[in-house]
C-alpha cells in the first residue's frame, strides 16, 4: 500500500475515527478489517497481551474508515490516536487472511419472487442469473442498515439492477435480493426495496451468540444453490 497516511479525528468525546485515504480502494479496506482483528485480539487478551487494553467498548468497521468508542476515563483520545497511527503502519506489511463463509440459497419460488423479473431486467434466463449470483466472489464490506446485515462487495456489473419502485412493507429474514450495485441478505424481517432473487434458512444474526452475526466484515462469501432448477 505504498507509504499511505491515514486521517484521525474525534466523534465526540467517546469515539475516533480512522479515515483512509480514498483512493486506497480494496487494499485500504482489507487494511482496516486487519486492524479491526488485531483491535479485537488485544483487548480480548487483556493482560495476557503485550501491549495494554485500551479500554474500547465498540470497534465499528466502516467502508474506508474505523470506529472506535472508548472509556475517557480510562484511555486518552492522544493514547489511541499514537497506537492506531502505530498499527496502521505495520499494516503496510502485513496482510489480512478472510474467513470463507458459503450461504446455501434456494433460488426463486416463494422465496425469491423476483428472479424472473430481475432475469428479464439483466437480459438472462433465471438459471443464467442464478448461475452467475452464485458464481461470484464476495467480500462484506460493512455492517449496516440492521444488525448483521452485510453490504457486500463483488456483485457482476451485469447483474446490477434498480431497486422496486415500491418497497415491501415485508421482506422475510434470509431473504437475498439486489439493489443496484449491491447484493445482500436480510437477517431479519423488515422493510425493504431489493430485487428478492431467493432465500437461505441460515440465522444469520442471533443475540444469544458469542458472534452474533454470523457474516462480518472481511469475510469472504460464496452463494451456494440447493433445491431443483428455478426454471
Amino acid at each position: 500500500m505504498g507509504s499511505s497516511e491515514c486521517r484521525l479525528y474525534p466523534l465526540g468525546e467517546r469515539a475516533l475515527v480512522l479515515e483512509a485515504e480514498p483512493e486506497a480502494g480494496f487494499v485500504g479496506q482489507r487494511r482496516i478489517w486487519w486492524l479491526a482483528e488485531r483491535l479485537r485480539q488485544q483487548e480480548g487478551n487483556g493482560q495476557a497481551s503485550a501491549e495494554p487494553a485500551l479500554a474500547l467498548e465498540e470497534i465499528v468497521p466502516g467502508m474506508n474508515n474505523l470506529t472506535l468508542v472508548f472509556d475517557p476515563e480510562v484511555t486518552s483520545s492522544a493514547r489511541l490516536e499514537r497506537r492506531l497511527t502505530e498499527l496502521w503502519r505495520q499494516g503496510e506489511e502485513l496482510d489480512f487472511t478472510p474467513r470463507e463463509r458459503e450461504i446455501p440459497v434456494h433460488y426463486g419460488s416463494e422465496g425469491g419472487p423476483d428472479l424472473d423479473e430481475t432475469a428479464r431486467c439483466c437480459g438472462l434466463t433465471p438459471a443464467e442469473l442464478v448461475a452467475r449470483h452464485s458464481g461470484g466472489d464476495y467480500r462484506v464490506y460493512f455492517l449496516g442498515f440492521q444488525p448483521g446485515f452485510a453490504y457486500l462487495g463483488g456483485l457482476e456489473q451485469a447483474l446490477a439492477v434498480p431497486r422496486r419502485r415500491e418497497p415491501r412493507l415485508r421482506v422475510p429474514a434470509g431473504s437475498v435480493g439486489i439493489g443496484g450495485a449491491q447484493t445482500g441478505i436480510y437477517p431479519a424481517a423488515s422493510p425493504g426495496g431489493w430485487q428478492l432473487i431467493g432465500r437461505t434458512d441460515l440465522v444469520l444474526f442471533d443475540p444469544n451468540r458469542d458472534e452474533p452475526s454470523y457474516l462480518l466484515p472481511g469475510d469472504r462469501v460464496r452463494f451456494i444453490p440447493v433445491g431443483g432448477s428455478p426454471c
